[in-house]
């Protein structure tokens, strides 16, 4: 319970600020992705990663907007790091791979790109760019690959104002 205790401090007294460049709270993208994946019916492990996908936002040092200066704060590394000391790698895994899902749908869907959100597409720039294909069968490969995309596809959807 200590973790749990430890992350729903961190949410409310981080929550509220706003989601780099999009018009939601860290607080709002974290419910929002995390009700969308409710909603398909998703296990409660893809359910908790959703969840928590974005909570290396909320723990690096790199101030507010990190992209807007050319850095990449590698939430997605220190998210899964974080998380993997208290949880399933079901869990830690998909949150600490959902950048790489990004990279890999970029490849592999042509569409997907431009569906990104302008602050999705210059935080990519600093993540990689679109997986070359040899990356791209590694990542698939990889045990939860399958569940980083899904966090990365309701990440996507998850930046509506106003959603309750």
């Amino acid at each position: 319970m200590y973790a749990i205790d430890r992350l729903l401090t961190l949410l409310s007294a981080k929550g509220g600020a706003q989601y780099g460049e999009e018009a939601v709270t860290q607080l709002e993208h974290a419910l929002q992705c995390a009700a969308l994946a409710a909603a398909e019916g998703a296990p409660a492990a893809s359910i908790a990663a959703a969840l928590l996908h974005d909570i290396g936002h909320l723990l690096h040092r790199h101030g507010d907007s990190p992209a807007l200066r050319g850095i990449d704060d590698r939430h997605e590394a220190l998210g899964g790091k974080a998380l993997a000391r208290d949880f399933a790698a079901a869990v830690a895994e998909p949150v600490r791979l959902h950048v790489a899902a990004k990279r890999y749908l970029c490849a592999a869907d042509p569409e997907y790109f431009a569906r990104l959100s302008p602050a999705s597409v210059r935080s990519l720039a600093l993540q990689g760019g679109p997986m070359p294909a040899e990356e791209a069968a590694r990542f698939l490969a990889l045990p939860h690959a399958e569940a980083a995309i899904r966090v990365r596809q309701w990440d996507d959807a998850a930046k509506v104002p106003d959603r309750k």
